[in-house]
């Protein structure tokens, strides 16, 4: 590579490949871009849709009133004692 003609043609080549590489990544990125115009599109209507039958739905069949159930009480209440759960534990052969 020490003749300059060959140094010029080299470089003129790898400037070349530079080009077409950057022709080809703004290519890519617009079809990326397009890509997500569509996909966010797609969910804006889909998104209006879901609302418009939802609004449809509730004029439909109005909203049943919700009966209040008591509460279960605390878990702790209905759970063991630990002596009686150690003992049983015992006589099932766990060894504690």
């Amino acid at each position: 590579m020490s003749d300059p003609k060959a140094r010029t043609a080299h470089g003129q080549a790898q400037f070349e490949k530079k080009q077409i590489a950057a022709r080809e990544g703004e290519k890519a990125m617009a079809h990326y871009d397009a890509q997500g115009r569509a996909a966010r599109t797609n969910m804006e209507k889909l998104k209006a849709l879901r609302l418009a039958k939802e609004a449809a739905d509730a004029l439909i069949a109005p909203a049943a009133k919700q009966v209040k159930t008591k509460k279960k009480t605390a878990k702790a209440a209905t759970a063991p004692k630990l002596s009686e759960w150690l003992e049983g534990q015992k006589k099932g052969g766990r060894g504690i």
